[in-house]
């Protein structure tokens, strides 16, 4: 009779890395995109135009527009009449209609960002709670993979603490 060889927690935690690694690849590449879509939000990359025809209260002041049509950095470019302009838009005071223009993510680009966005309310939050456990434990198993007395360990040690140091150094610029 064989008798079983014993296998080490370096044994177990290499297999468990590679398995969660490959599986979490597509995720991290949705993530990828996504987060250089939102590092350049404030310009037009990957997004394109959309034509907006909102009605609201009729004899509205230009003061309270901005809120009511939801738009960040709300600046009137001047007032005609019953016409108040906006940059990409105009609102008529009589009627109550306003025109403008927004730009939008392309799809599915816009659906990848909304991961980014989830809150503890939508349902998806699981998935993403998930993913960012699994990539913590990505993080740690990987002192698994040398043994602790092998330069590469140290050089694993070093390159982390690094890392470390880089986020914290980000959060003061």
């Amino acid at each position: 009779m064989e008798q079983k060889e014993k296998k080490s927690i370096h044994y177990y935690m290499r297999a468990l890395h590679r398995d969660i690694g490959f599986f979490a690849v597509g995720l991290i590449i949705i993530y990828a995109l996504s987060g250089i879509a939102l590092i350049y939000r404030d310009s037009d990359f990957l997004k394109h135009s959309i034509r907006i025809e909102k009605k609201a209260s009729q004899n509205m002041e230009a003061s309270e527009l901005g809120n009511v049509l939801h738009m960040r950095d709300f600046k009137v470019t001047k007032i005609e009449g019953e016409t108040i302009y906006f940059q990409n838009g105009s609102y008529n005071k009589a009627t109550g209609v306003a025109i403008y223009t927004s730009k939008e993510v392309i799809f599915p680009i816009n659906k990848f960002i909304e991961l980014h966005k989830v809150s503890s309310r939508n349902p998806a939050h699981w998935i993403t709670t998930i993913f960012a456990l699994l990539l913590l434990f990505l993080a740690i198993s990987s002192f698994w993979m040398f043994k602790k007395r092998s330069g590469l360990f140290r050089r694993g040690i070093v390159l982390a603490s690094s890392g470390i140091l880089v986020a914290i150094l980000l959060l003061f610029i």
